[in-house]
This record gives structure tokens, sequence and C-alpha cells, in this order.
């Protein structure tokens, strides 16, 4: 069963050439049958491992190297429940026919995002 659904940003910086890189991540939280907890990651809709292991660490744009990130931002989806006070609409024609534009919509890629511009500190 899904726990949880959410989008991380993830920051890497290169320890070799000190290259600066975000990308975002779409991370599930899955309990199985035998109560363990497991995250699954996906990166422009490829799974992938935890971009915070070696195993899953992605390579520099500059030099290639692999270097585990680290989490700045996150923002969480939530999951479908059956609120009756919450906003919903019904799907009343079959879903391949519901808005068809969807199925043809270019993906949002997960590096479209503006990078955050880093501050220097009063004083120096």
């Amino acid at each position: 069963m899904i726990t949880e659904l959410a989008v991380e940003r993830v920051e890497f910086t290169c320890g070799h050439c000190w290259h600066g890189w975000t990308a975002d991540y779409d991370v599930q939280h899955y309990r199985d049958e035998d109560g363990a907890d497991w995250e699954y990651f996906s990166h422009d809709g490829i799974p992938v491992a935890s971009p915070y292991s070696p195993d899953g660490a992605p390579a520099c744009p500059g030099c290639h190297r692999h270097w585990v990130g680290h989490l700045t931002a996150r923002r969480l989806i939530p999951l479908p429940t059956n609120e009756p006070a919450r906003p919903r609409t019904g799907v009343t024609t079959d879903p391949a026919l519901h808005r068809p534009e969807r199925h043809f919509a270019p993906p949002i890629p997960v590096t479209s995002h503006q990078l955050p511009t880093r501050q220097q500190p009063i004083g120096l």
C-alpha cells in the first residue's frame, strides 16, 4: 500500500570539480504485506535508485564522477481519500476519452525548475 507520495528536490555538489546542480525526484513510500517500508524513486518517469545512496548518485555533468545528493525541498502529494468534503469530479466517460489532452501533453522535465541563487552573507 502506498503510504506517501512526494516530489523531492535534491542538490548535488561535485567534490571533484565543484559543479553544483539540482534534480527533482518522484518518491513513493510503500508498506508491503509484511509491514516493511520501502521507498521507490523515479526521475523523469524512469525508476532509479535513491539519489541519497552511492548506487543512485547521478554523474556530475562536468566531470562524470558520482556524488550523493542531499534534500533541499519537498512537496507532498495528497493521497486519494473518500472524504465527502474533499472536492472531486467523477469521470463519467471512458477514462481514455476523459480529458484526452492528458495523453499527449509533453512531460514536465525534472530539470525545468529555476535554480535558486545563493545570497552572499551581509558584510562579506
